[in-house]
């Protein structure tokens, strides 16, 4: 689990916008109502959620709070 500064890699966010799964499931329609994440797999729901809030990247530091 990571603390602190997220750094960001380019390589991983691309090869995840041209995964052959995403591609697949965006173009079928077999996606899941937005929230379902715990029900489809809840380990990993429960570890974005707990990352989600330890992590902080740069973009956030700079942003303004509504």
């Amino acid at each position: 689990m990571k603390f602190g500064l997220r750094v960001p890699s380019f390589r991983k966010r691309l090869s995840a916008r041209l995964s052959w799964k995403r591609y697949a499931r965006h173009n079928l329609g077999i996606k899941a109502p937005k929230g379902w994440g715990f029900f489809l797999s809840p380990k990993r729901s429960l570890y974005n959620w707990i990352y989600n809030r330890v992590s902080f990247s740069l973009e956030s530091l700079f942003k303004s709070r509504k």
